[in-house]
């Protein structure tokens, strides 16, 4: 989905702080985006506190806080960037308005679910969901790999463990819950992980990725034209992408789905063996157990599967009370 970083409004600055609004299409489900970001927020990095989402960041060199929260009367968000980071506070806006969606269209991709029994029901209950994104796809493959038939909260812990081994502490922050930089690719491909809590195959896979990124043998970022935030020619293309990132050892479809969902911005993205996804399906209509028996019930939602993929997520996180799916 394509963000008009052009329709954006220019960041209010001052010295070493700056405000970025993101304007998006009514309605815009905040509280269910924060619960995403909350179950899934890496201790030390990111952190979701009275509905705010706030983590450090390094760009082009600076650091600094970004802390994000919906206006309380606008249909916009509301950006505080704050440290040296805050001088490159337009170029922010691209990439934060990729990563909490505000160029969906809830209308249309309502419109295009209406007639379907089983997600018709879903967004009527729920019509401004949106695919949360994430900040960096290093990040979200790591916790992918980590994520791989553990709970959502295992995952949560073991990422933690990583940043406090691998990672490195950001002194004089301001933030308490965000004073940490995640490891780098280089950092992270060396680390000794033994103790983390992963089978060695696992922390193998780990590796043998942050090994392909740091050698630049594998690109796992969109590059994105900052003017329009649309995806340019000068790297490879989604096709590509996704076929470096599954001939990895210890990456499979699911991680490569996800990845394409919420890294690359693929609406269409489908993380067909996700075990929460497919249960969901299965309980509607028991002949379809299998992924390749409910393939062609979700190709029918195409080409807004990876919204499809959240409003199934989220009826058991409702239902649950909780972080669940992805």
């Amino acid at each position: 989905m394509r963000v008009q970083t052009k329709a954006l409004p220019a960041p209010e600055t001052s010295p070493h702080s700056a405000t970025i609004e993101l304007p998006f299409r009514a309605p815009y489900d905040w509280p269910r985006m924060l619960r995403f970001f909350a179950g899934r927020a890496t201790p030390g990095v990111e952190a979701v506190e009275d509905g705010t989402w706030r983590r450090a960041i390094e760009y082009r060199g600076e650091v600094g806080t970004l802390a994000v929260r919906r206006h309380p009367r606008r249909r916009c968000l509301v950006v505080q960037v704050e440290g040296p980071v805050s001088t490159h506070a337009a170029a922010l806006a691209a990439p934060l308005a990729r990563m909490f969606d505000v160029a969906a269209n809830p209308a249309a991709i309502g419109e295009h679910f209406a007639a379907d029994p089983w997600l018709a029901p879903l967004l009527a209950a729920v019509p401004g969901l949106r695919v949360p994104g994430a900040w960096s796809g290093f990040e979200l493959v790591v916790r992918a790999i980590v994520g791989q038939q553990v709970s959502v909260k295992a995952a949560t812990t073991i990422v933690g463990r990583l940043v406090q081994r691998v990672g490195e502490p950001i002194d004089g922050h301001p933030h308490a819950s965000t004073a940490w930089r995640f490891p780098t690719p280089a950092a992270l491909a060396r680390a000794d992980l033994a103790g983390i809590g992963m089978p060695g195959k696992r922390v193998a896979a780990l590796q043998g990725f942050a090994e392909a990124v740091a050698s630049g043998a594998v690109a796992i970022e969109r590059h994105r034209d900052e003017a329009t935030g649309s995806p340019t020619h000068a790297g490879p293309a989604l096709d590509e992408m996704r076929a470096a990132l599954l001939a990895l050892p210890g990456i499979g479809p699911w991680t490569v789905e996800y990845v394409a969902m919420r890294a690359w911005r693929d609406a269409n993205a489908w993380p067909a063996t996700d075990l929460v996804l497919m249960q969901a399906i299965a309980q509607r209509d028991p002949a379809l157990a299998r992924a390749t028996q409910q393939r062609a019930r979700s190709d029918a939602w195409q080409p807004w599967r990876a919204y499809a993929a959240m409003h199934l997520w989220n009826e058991i996180a409702d239902r649950a009370g909780a972080a669940r799916g992805g």
